[in-house]
């Protein structure tokens, strides 16, 4: 059977960089499952890479055609932001182990839309202090930093990742993102085990 497995965190966690270095090792034989936004790309970003960077009107179009598997709406301090998977013939769950980030409510739609047995929960955690620290860093080399919508996504997060909801949908195990190399090989053992059931 082919998984998708599915990263988690609150914003700062290390999601990316997981994300990344799983994608570059080459024996776990991850394809990327990319998700759609209509937020405007950030610095480095690649449309295709990190998301696939749509306009409000062609987000509109998938929806109309029945295309959009899961949406989250973000009243951002730049206006209404959307996030979304795309039911893409390309993707091949069947046959295929993907990779994709995404929030708590996307997860439970991509495993009501795939399956309970194809959907793998990976979740990182950093502590609030050091994920804050890391999110203003990042934020200011933006080259038009927004501070107040680093701060509404901080703490948004504390009640998209609750306690509560992290264990009414069985997110386990949790994996602490203390050191990026260490993390990394952790979540990649783990990938391995469910991948050689």
């Amino acid at each position: 059977m082919a998984y998708i497995f599915c990263l988690m965190g609150k914003s700062s966690s290390g999601k990316d960089s997981v994300y990344r270095r799983l994608l570059d090792d080459g024996t776990l034989g991850l394809r990327r499952l990319v998700t759609g936004t209509t937020r405007p790309i950030r610095e480095g970003e690649r449309d295709g890479a990190e998301y696939y960077f749509y306009t409000d009107a062609q987000f509109r179009r998938l929806q109309e055609d029945g295309k959009i598997i899961e949406c989250r709406t973000y009243d951002t301090a730049h206006g209404l932001w959307y996030y979304f998977t795309v039911a893409h013939e390309r993707i091949d769950p069947a046959h295929s182990d993907y990779l994709t980030i995404n929030t708590l409510e996307a997860y439970k739609k991509l495993r009501g839309h795939y399956g309970n047995d194809r959907l793998v929960p990976i979740y990182l955690e950093v502590e609030d202090g050091e994920r804050l620290r890391r999110a203003l860093a990042r934020e200011m080399g933006e080259a038009k930093p927004s501070y107040k919508e680093m701060c509404r996504r901080f703490l948004a997060d504390e009640e998209d990742f609750s306690q509560e909801r992290l264990a009414r949908e069985n997110i386990a195990p949790i994996f602490q993102n203390v050191s990026l190399d260490e993390t990394v090989e952790t979540v990649a053992a783990y990938i391995r085990t469910i991948q050689n059931r």
